[in-house]
């Protein structure tokens, strides 16, 4: 890559002068959501919250405990005895979460003066914990009706008292009913709670309001909880800063210096490697890479800009499973019937109507938070000639945009708002992967380059009419697969090539691997059966594992279900396979994809049958991929020693220079689990990692852990040797039609010299204290990918 021209002072001054705004706009959000929760009775979901109730849970939960083992004793007093068969169904963790975030709820609620009054905090805390009781209640009497009503009557977008409600209208109406708590238990629980509560913090106390004659008690924080809380607030606001992409090429990083943005109050949180060592010094091409594709200019695609804009102000909502959903696109209210005040039957029926509208609703305007904030990037830097995107990496050394929108790993809608900055002319080679591109786009991803080709230069007429017409075809161009990105292919194919206007092209084109886990392993194990279906041996057309694994489990299947068994059965499980899934998760995928009616084929059929089918696909997995399973078995038994033996953490060194470090270790967890309170039903609450190795998680990690490590040391390695704008996502790279063709050398040939030269298995096996020597079949000849025309397509 040419070497990047100087940057002026005014150009400088502007970046720094973006990354103050950056800073100031993360706080104001900080404080604008903080204001938020407190308005709707949520502090409990703030930064001090969360923080706060954190800490103080496992406190709460002990005093909670001796509480209950004086009821046990007949200690507690006769003004509580009432309550002690109330409090008995329900244990002291749940009772404490419950206490800790109904207390900050209403002591922070700006939403009503009378929400923070004593007595309505006790009665508040005594009804949640009511509420807890009530569900688990209907747990017990009917499991299956309450898991059939949750999965029809609980959106995401309703609020507690209204899925209590709904599941208490659905079980009355099926003769079971729960008896409401008398007022004066539940005030008498949840002044116990409370009480357990300021006792161990410190951070609540009564405060005694006269107006006039009446007297007033209101639970208030101490001045303790309020330096504690703004103490909090400031530490959250050093990491709130918004990530942006950046007005000139990034701060290069160093192995001992941060690069990135200019300003460190915007970098804090973001080192080079992301839940890594900090301790540990990355070789230089791994640095070297980082740098590379931070050096990488983009520019907004106008033509995908004016489209989204349009349909924006319309509030269309693009796609089959739309990601593109503008904040307007909310359904009306059906009409009220014109006798609503008098005619209680249509009044009941008009409000079940719009009470679903409302849901629907609801869930659209969570949904499109994506395209709004997406939206306001595209305004602020589509005037921009050009733009950059500051990259790190996580532990493995796969490379992660900071900036969370218009980047290359964007959602297909925010990819197709970019270009690459430079141009390239655009050659008879690149009229054939602006072909390719259009139709991968298209849904033809599994197609040979031929046929994909081919299907482009037989849609020409289809092609035209979206390009001079986006907004009027709009049904045509949203049923591909991924309709932006398709759009944008349209444009540039109908511009470079049908009309021949523009001779330049900067469209990013994508090539994916196939099967990139097993075609690591493949090359790790030396195991040709198995790198001929990855497509890493040449063949005239893309292999497919995926249809291979369907056919050969066929016969195992029960009978009736073996027509239905193809590849999009199996695909998953096989693509996780060497990421180390298990049987179960393995079961659920094949499940959802003969049952799901939605994503799948929607057949209904029985467990045992799925079972049988599972086990038959994971045979089929074992027989024709005999090095890789192999392999993976190899690092499983080999982890467990090395752990035995003493060892805490691993260790290795990819072929790039990257250093991986893996520690799991055993979490003191307990494990909170609620029927109603919150978004997230279970609730972690962590006190730290323990001295105790996490044997199981390491083993399981380990093999997709190397496997990850590998193919980004070969991006790593590629990217290094290619002199043209470059991008990737994961084991993905994109590049300019003009280029593709050197870049799928260039990879190919990476590859080969990764596993030709060495046999990296052996490096790894001593690097993490093997005691065996690592199972290499050896029939495999890596230099034959050079001819490979399928290895990333």
């Amino acid at each position: 890559m040419p070497t990047s021209a100087p940057v002026s002072e005014e150009m400088i001054a502007k970046q720094i002068e973006q990354e103050r705004l950056q800073i100031h706009l993360g706080e104001k959000n900080l404080e604008k959501s903080t204001l938020k929760a407190e308005t709707k009775a949520y502090a409990s979901s703030t930064v001090y919250g969360i923080s706060s109730i954190q800490e103080l849970i496992p406190h709460v939960t002990e005093e909670i405990e001796g509480i209950g083992a004086r009821f046990k004793k007949g200690q507690a007093g006769v003004a509580f005895k009432e309550i002690q068969e109330y409090i008995s169904d329900i244990e002291p963790l749940v009772a404490a979460g419950i206490a800790c975030k109904i207390t900050f709820d209403k002591v922070f609620s700006i939403k009503d003066d009378e929400d923070s009054r004593l007595t309505n905090v006790y009665d508040s805390v005594g009804k949640a914990v009511m509420q807890e009781c009530q569900m688990r209640y209907y747990e017990r009497k009917a499991p299956g009706l309450l898991h059939v009503l949750k999965e029809n009557y609980w959106h995401k977008a309703i609020g507690t008292q209204q899925k209590l409600t709904d599941i208490q209208i659905m079980m009355n109406r099926n003769n079971i009913h729960w008896k409401i708590w008398p007022n004066t238990v539940r005030i008498k629980l949840g002044n116990v709670l409370v009480d357990c509560l300021l006792r161990k913090s410190g951070w609540f106390e009564p405060f005694i309001q006269r107006v006039g004659r009446k007297t007033q008690t209101y639970l208030v924080p101490t001045p303790l909880f309020n330096d504690l809380k703004e103490g909090i607030i400031e530490q959250a606001k050093l990491f709130s800063a918004e990530h942006w992409p950046m007005l000139i090429e990034p701060r290069d990083w160093t192995a001992t210096s941060n690069g990135g943005y200019l300003l460190d109050e915007v970098m804090r949180g973001h080192d080079m490697v992301r839940k890594g060592n900090p301790a540990l010094i990355q070789g230089e091409n791994p640095v070297a890479f980082l740098n590379r594709i931070q050096k990488v200019g983009y520019r907004i695609n106008p033509f995908t800009a004016q489209v989204a804009k349009t349909l924006y102000a319309k509030g269309r909502t693009v796609g089959k499973d739309p990601k593109f959903i503008p904040s307007t696109s909310t359904l009306d209210l059906p009409p009220k019937p014109v006798d609503i005040d008098t005619n209680a039957e249509a009044r009941k029926s008009w409000c079940i109507e719009a009470a679903k509208i409302h849901n629907i609703n609801n869930q659209l305007i969570r949904k499109s938070c994506r395209t709004r904030m997406t939206m306001k990037a595209l305004e602020r830097f589509e005037d921009k000639d050009v733009f950059y995107c500051p990259w790190s990496f996580d532990y493995r050394g796969r490379a992660y945009p900071i900036p969370a929108y218009l980047t290359p790993q964007d959602t297909d809608f925010g990819k197709s708002l970019l270009k690459f900055h430079r141009e390239a002319m655009v050659t008879f080679d690149a009229e054939d992967w602006l072909c390719f591109q259009v139709a991968t786009t298209y849904g033809l991803d599994k197609k040979t380059i031929n046929e994909r080709i081919s299907w482009t230069l037989e849609n020409k007429e289809l092609i035209t009419r979206i390009t001079l017409d986006p907004i009027g075809t709009v049904h045509e161009w949203e049923a591909a697969d991924e309709p932006w990105q398709f759009l944008a292919a349209c444009e540039e194919y109908y511009h470079c090539v049908i009309s021949g206007k523009r001779n330049y092209t900067s469209l990013p084109i994508a090539t994916d691997a196939t099967c990139s886990g097993l075609q690591i392993l493949a090359g790790l194990a030396r195991d040709a059966s198995t790198a001929r279906l990855v497509n890493v041996l040449p063949s005239d057309s893309p292999q497919d594992a995926y249809k291979a694994i369907a056919e050969l489990a066929k016969p195992k299947c029960p009978e009736q279900w073996r027509e239905y068994i193809d590849r999009s059965v199996a695909k998953r499980l096989v693509m996780t396979i060497p990421y180390n899934a298990k049987f179960k998760s393995n079961w659920n995928y094949v499940e959802q994809a003969l049952n799901d009616t939605d994503k799948g084929k929607g057949l209904g059929v029985p467990k045992e049958d799925v079972t049988v089918i599972t086990h038959a696909l994971r045979d089929a997995v074992f027989e024709l991929f005999p090095g890789p399973t192999a392999v993976m078995k190899w690092i499983e038994d080999e982890v467990g020693k090395a752990l035995k033996a003493g060892k805490t953490s691993l260790e290795w060194t990819t072929p790039s220079g990257f250093v991986v470090f893996q520690k799991i270790m055993k979490p003191d967890i307990t494990t909170m689990d609620t029927q109603l309170l919150g978004k997230v039903r279970r609730v972690f609450i962590a006190t730290g990692d323990s001295d105790k190795v996490n044997v199981s998680k390491h083993k399981a990690a380990t093999s997709p852990n190397l496997i990850h490590s590998l193919d980004a040391s070969l991006l790593h390695l590629s990217v290094l040797r290619f002199d043209a704008p470059i991008a990737l996502i994961h084991d993905s790279v994109l590049c300019r039609a003009t280029d593709m063709s050197l870049l799928s050398t260039v990879v190919r040939e990476t590859y080969m010299h990764l596993f030709a030269e060495n046999d990296y298995l052996k490096d790894f096996a001593q690097q993490i204290g093997a005691e065996t020597e690592p199972p290499i079949i050896g029939d495999l000849e890596p230099s034959s990918v050079i001819d490979s025309t399928y290895f990333f397509c």
